[in-house]
C-alpha cells in the first residue's frame, strides 16, 4: 500500500513538474511572442514614419515640379517674345537697308537735277534770244551762233535724260502742265493745250518744270 501511495505521489509530482514545465514554456513562448509583436509594432511605426516622410517629400517634389513647370512656361513665352522681336528687328533692318539703297539709287539717278533745273532757265534765255527778228546781218550772225549753242546745249541735256515736254495740242495733264489761262478756241475740244507760254522739261521720269500753258474750254 505504501509503495502504491509512493508511486502515486511520484506520479503526481511528475505531473506537477510537467505542468510547471509546460506552463513555463507557454510563458516563455508568450514572452517571445510579445517581443516579436513589439518588434513588429516598432517596425510598423518606423515604416509609417518613413511613409509620412516620403509623402512629405513627394508633396515637396510635386510643388517644386509645378514651380519649375511654371518657370519653364514663362521662359518659353519670353523666348518666343524675344524671337518675335528679333524677327521684327530683322525685318525693320532689311526694310531700312532697302529704303537706304533705294534712296541712294535715287540720289545717284537724280544727282544732277538741281543743276539741270538751273540750265533750263539758261535755255529759256537762249530761246527768247534766238527768236528775235532783225535785219542787221551782223546781229543775225550772233543770233545764229547763239542758236547753234542753244541747239548743242539741248542735245547735251537730252544725252543726260533731260527733254522737253510735248505739250502743244495735247490733252491737259496736271502732272506735266500748269494752266495759266483757259480760253475759247473754235474747232478745238475742251481741255486741250492750245498754247505753250513756257516750255516744261523732264529729267528722266521726273518733272523738272511743268509746261505753263493755255487750255481750251
Amino acid at each position: 500500500m505504501e509503495n502504491n501511495r509512493y508511486r502515486e505521489e511520484e506520479k503526481e509530482l511528475e505531473q506537477e513538474q510537467t505542468a510547471d514545465s509546460c506552463e513555463n514554456e507557454v510563458e516563455t513562448k508568450l514572452e517571445e511572442d510579445d517581443d516579436t509583436i513589439t518588434s513588429l509594432e516598432n517596425e510598423l511605426e518606423e515604416a509609417e514614419d518613413e511613409l509620412k516622410k516620403d509623402n512629405k517629400l513627394n508633396k515637396k517634389l510635386k510643388k517644386k515640379i509645378k514651380h519649375l513647370e511654371e518657370e519653364n512656361a514663362k521662359l518659353i513665352e519670353q523666348i518666343k517674345e524675344i524671337n518675335d522681336q528679333l524677327l521684327r528687328n530683322r525685318a525693320d533692318l532689311e526694310n531700312f537697308k532697302r529704303r537706304t539703297n533705294e534712296e541712294r539709287l535715287k540720289e545717284r539717278k537724280y544727282a544732277m537735277q538741281d543743276y539741270f533745273t538751273e540750265i533750263i532757265d539758261v535755255i529759256d534765255v537762249f530761246d527768247k534770244t534766238v527768236s528775235v527778228k532783225t535785219d542787221d546781218e551782223k546781229l543775225q550772225k550772233y543770233l545764229n551762233g547763239f542758236a547753234m549753242i542753244n541747239t548743242r546745249l539741248k542735245q547735251s541735256l537730252e544725252n543726260y535724260g533731260v527733254k522737253k515736254i510735248d505739250s502743244l495740242n495735247q490733252p491737259f495733264n496736271p502732272t506735266y502742265h500748269q494752266a495759266i489761262e483757259v480760253v475759247e478756241k473754235e474747232g478745238v475740244e475742251s481741255n486741250i493745250v492750245v498754247e505753250v507760254i513756257m516750255e516744261g522739261y523732264l529729267y528722266k521720269d521726273r518733272v523738272l518744270r511743268p509746261s505753263m500753258v493755255k487750255v481750251s474750254k
